[in-house]
C-alpha cells in the first residue's frame, strides 16, 4: 500500500463539514485509491437531511456574510491563498492519492486552484455598480452589485481541488455561503480546503461539504429544488447538467454550467512543428486525457502529417506510466475500469474503421487494473467514435485535413464547444480560424491556457457561464437598480 506522509496530518478530515462541525457518524463509504484499489479512508455517507441542514445553516450565516465588507472577504480569501501555497506539499499528495495523477499534476493543481483565492481576493472589492440618467430630467439611477445568496457547488473527480476553488472563490468573493458536494470518488482534496477555510477565518456556516456515495442523484435534486439555494454551479457531463437545469426549473435558480468537450486541435502546415508536437502532448495527456479541455481530436494538415506523428509517437514513448505518488512518474492512472473500457471501445471501434495504430497502447496489467498505455492513432476519420464522442482517456486520434475550411467545418461538427486549439505561424489563419470555431475558448499556439485571470467556459451543449477572470463575479452576483424620483435642479 502507498500511503504519503503529511506535514499536517490534520489535513486528512474523517467527516463532513456543517456550520463549523465536522460530521463523522453514520454509515461509511469508502474512498479508494485508484492506482491499487486500496481503501484510503472512509467518510460518512450522509443522509438527505443532512443536506437539509447545511442548506438551513448556510441560508443563516449569509444573512450576516452578504454584509460583511468586501475587504474582510478579500483578506479571508487573502488567507486561504497563502495558506494553500504554504500547504501545497500535503494538498498535491492527497490529490494524486485519491485522482490517481503524478504528484507533479496534483501539485500543479493546487498552485493553480490557490491562484482563484487569489485572483478574487483582488476582484471582491471591484464588484462596482453604475450611474445612470433616465430619460426623465428629475430622475437619477444607479447600480448596485449584490450576492444571490446561498450556492450548490457540485464538483467532479478529475480537478477534485481546483474545480472546487474556482466556484467556491468567486461566491465567497461575492459575499455567497456555499454547500459543496464532491465527487465521492476524490471527497478528500474538498475537505482539506474545508480545514483550510476554517484555518482562514471564514465564519461558520459560510464553507459546508456534504458527502454522499449512494444518494448522489438525491443530493443533486436536494440543492436543485430547494428554494433557499439561489444559484447551482456545476462541472461534469452534459447529460447530468441537463437533468440538473430541469430540477432547477422549480425555483428558476441562477446556473452555471461547464459541461463535457470534444477539443478539436488544428495544426496547419506553417505551424512551428517543434511546438505543436509539445503543446499537443501537453494538451492531449494532462491527467491522462481526463480533462474536459484536452485535445479530443487532433487535425494535421497533411503536407506534415508523417512528420507530425513522427515526433508525436517520439515525445509519447518517453512517458513514464507508474503509480502517480511514486519518483519519476510522469502520468499516472485512471480513475476506474470503466474510464478505459471508454478508451478501448474508442480505439477498437477506430481501428474496424481503417484507423492506423501508431503506438498500440493498451491496459497496463502489470501495474493494476486502471493503468492504461498511451495509443496512438493516425488516418482517424469523421465517421469513427472518437470524432463524434469525448474519449476522456489517453487516446490520441489524429486526423488528416486539406483545408481549412474543410477542418474548422469537422471541429464544429458536434454538440458541444468547450475548448479548441489552433497552431500557425500565420496570425490571419489564427484570427480567421479563431473566429469561426464554435467552442467558449481558443487557444493559439499553447495546449495549456488556462489562468485565473482568462474566462472559463464553452457554448452549445457544453454548458454556459463563465468561471474566473473579470467576468467571474457576475454569475454569483444580481444587479440592483436604485431609481431616484423628482430631484430638483437648482437654478444657479
Amino acid at each position: 500500500m502507498v500511503t504519503p506522509t503529511f506535514k499536517d496530518p490534520e489535513i486528512i478530515r474523517k467527516g463532513a463539514l456543517i456550520n463549523g462541525e465536522w460530521i463523522t457518524e453514520g454509515p461509511k463509504f469508502d474512498v479508494t485509491d485508484p492506482a491499487t484499489g486500496e481503501v484510503i479512508a472512509q467518510l460518512p455517507d450522509q443522509s438527505i437531511e443532512s443536506v437539509d441542514k447545511a442548506i438551513d445553516v448556510a441560508y443563516d450565516a449569509f444573512k450576516t456574510f452578504k454584509n460583511t465588507t468586501p475587504r474582510q472577504r478579500s483578506q479571508w480569501l487573502r488567507n486561504l491563498f497563502d495558506l494553500m501555497t504554504e500547504y501545497n506539499e500535503d494538498l498535491g499528495k492527497i490529490v494524486s492519492w485519491e485522482n490517481g495523477k503524478s504528484l507533479a499534476e496534483g501539485k500543479g493543481e493546487v498552485k493553480y486552484g490557490a491562484s482563484y483565492f487569489e485572483w478574487y481576493a483582488e476582484e471582491a472589492p471591484r464588484a462596482y455598480g453604475h450611474t445612470i440618467q433616465p430619460a426623465t430630467p428629475t430622475n437619477r439611477a444607479f447600480t448596485v452589485k449584490q450576492p444571490v445568496g446561498v450556492c450548490g457547488i457540485i464538483t467532479p473527480w478529475n480537478f477534485p481541488s481546483a474545480m472546487i476553488t474556482r466556484k467556491a472563490g468567486a461566491a465567497l468573493a461575492a459575499g455567497c455561503t456555499v454547500v459543496i458536494k464532491p465527487d465521492a470518488q476524490t471527497p478528500l482534496s474538498a475537505l482539506a480546503l474545508g480545514y483550510l477555510a476554517e484555518k482562514a477565518g471564514f465564519p461558520k456556516g459560510v464553507f459546508n461539504i456534504v458527502l454522499s456515495q449512494s444518494k448522489t442523484p438525491e443530493f443533486g435534486l436536494k440543492l436543485c429544488e430547494s428554494p433557499k439555494i439561489k444559484k447551482i454551479s456545476f462541472t461534469g457531463s452534459t447529460n447530468v447538467g441537463k437533468i440538473l437545469m430541469k430540477q432547477s426549473a422549480s425555483t428558476l435558480k441562477k446556473l452555471s454550467f461547464e459541461l463535457g468537450g470534444n477539443a478539436p486541435l488544428l495544426i496547419f502546415k506553417d505551424a512551428n512543428l517543434e511546438n505543436a508536437v509539445e503543446q499537443a502532448v501537453a494538451s492531449k495527456f494532462r491527467g491522462l486525457g481526463q480533462t474536459c479541455v484536452c485535445a479530443n481530436r487532433i487535425y494535421v494538415q497533411k503536407d506534415i502529417l508523417d512528420q507530425f506523428v513522427t515526433k508525436f509517437h517520439e515525445r509519447v514513448s518517453k512517458f513514464t506510466i507508474g503509480h502517480g505518488l511514486d519518483e519519476g512518474t510522469t502520468h499516472g492512472c485512471m480513475i476506474n475500469t470503466k474510464a478505459l473500457s471508454k478508451v478501448e471501445e474508442h480505439v477498437q471501434d477506430a481501428v474496424s474503421k481503417g484507423a492506423q495504430i501508431i503506438a498500440k497502447g493498451g491496459r497496463r496489467t502489470d501495474l493494476g487494473e486502471t493503468f492504461y498505455e498511451p495509443t496512438i492513432l493516425s488516418q482517424v476519420t469523421q465517421d469513427m467514435k472518437v470524432a463524434k464522442e469525448e474519449t476522456f482517456g489517453p487516446l490520441a486520434a489524429i486526423i488528416p485535413f486539406d483545408t481549412p475550411e474543410q477542418v474548422v467545418s469537422w471541429a464544429n461538427d458536434v454538440d458541444v464547444g468547450l475548448a479548441s486549439y489552433v497552431f500557425s505561424e500565420n496570425y490571419a489563419t489564427l484570427y480567421s480560424v479563431s473566429e469561426a470555431l464554435e467552442t467558449g475558448m481558443v487557444s493559439c499556439n499553447t495546449g495549456i491556457f488556462t489562468d485565473c485571470a482568462i474566462p472559463f467556459g464553452g457554448v452549445k451543449e457544453s454548458g454556459f457561464g463563465r468561471e474566473g477572470s473579470l467576468y467571474g463575479l457576475d454569475d454569483y452576483m444580481v444587479i440592483k437598480v436604485v431609481n431616484l424620483g423628482n430631484i430638483p435642479k437648482l437654478q444657479v
